[in-house]
């Protein structure tokens, strides 16, 4: 059963109903929590950013919905959660947003307990994790909120571990993904400070020639204390060359403190798809992994 809000933010906020099952969709929180990482009574809650209409597929079906070995994009990344088994999993949609809904409430692992956000407007990854955050039910200041693409189908459920256990052990405020490639157009660049910590993001569109030279590049995959996670939300602007507000922007803000942290992992995982040529070359990685793995 799913109830309808609007949102301060502008997003419409579809609710679950605690320990009912929709579809294949059991909702039963912190009882399935299984293994997580998290000390304490401290909670692991997560966004899934799906709301982008992904023009570049030039299909109306949602570039969420298309399918990697047979399942759809983002259930993939719900099934990367599967190792930290968050409590509550805020998917944030936009274009075909209720065909995204009915999908995943139909198709996701019976463990998750999951929301839907709408965000009706696409202002950048800052406003749509600001819709999705609003789609959780209170989170306490002391819990972590781990944000990650839906597009990135071939992130594995051991290197989310990996990151949320890093981020605890740390104490950090952020904890972000990286990868390196001797080629990365079009991502975001990692710049660092003299001492190695992560000073800032910078994108594509922004960067300098020497920031370009930059190898290390943000996987879009983050996991943030809640209590820091907003005020570095409502400070985001829109002054940059996309006139968007930049997820990204919340890294700098955050390493004032020396608090962010991160962890690495091969350029495959964390591949993205934006076209049908992506969106092959993903499928023929996962189905060489599992062929390796089987």
């Amino acid at each position: 059963m799913l109830g309808a809000e609007t949102d301060e933010s502008g997003g419409t906020v579809w609710r679950t109903i605690r320990g009912r099952l929709i579809g294949r969709t059991a909702v039963f929180g912190a009882v399935c929590r299984g293994s997580s990482p998290l000390p304490g009574t401290m909670t692991l809650r997560a966004v899934v950013l799906a709301a982008g209409a992904g023009t570049r597929m030039k299909s109306d079906l949602p570039k969420p919905l298309h399918e990697v070995c047979g399942k759809a994009m983002v259930l993939h990344v719900v099934d990367a959660l599967a190792a930290t088994q968050p409590d509550e999993i805020s998917v944030v949609v936009g274009h075909g947003g209720v065909l995204v809904v009915e999908t995943v409430q139909q198709a996701a692992p019976t463990w998750a307990n999951i929301r839907f956000a709408t965000q009706h407007e696409q202002h950048g990854t800052g406003h749509a994790t600001q819709i999705g955050v609003t789609a959780l039910s209170a989170p306490s200041a002391d819990d972590a909120v781990i944000v990650l693409p839906g597009d990135t189908p071939l992130l594995t459920a051991e290197t989310i571990n990996r990151l949320v256990s890093h981020h605890v052990a740390n104490s950090h405020s952020l904890t972000l993904l990286t990868s390196e490639l001797d080629d990365p157009t079009g991502y975001g660049r990692i710049v660092r400070k003299a001492d190695g910590s992560v000073e800032r993001i910078v994108e594509q569109r922004d960067a300098s020639p020497a920031e370009l030279l930059i190898k290390e590049w943000n996987a879009g995959v983050y996991v943030f204390n809640h209590a820091q996670l907003l005020p570095a939300l409502s400070e985001l602007s829109t002054d940059n060359s996309q006139h968007e507000y930049y997820l990204t922007d919340a890294v700098s803000a955050l390493a004032q403190d020396g608090h962010v942290g991160s962890i690495s992992t091969e350029p495959d995982e964390t591949r993205g798809v934006n076209d049908h040529e992506q969106l092959v070359e993903v499928e023929h990685i996962m189905l060489a992994r599992d062929h390796h793995n089987g």
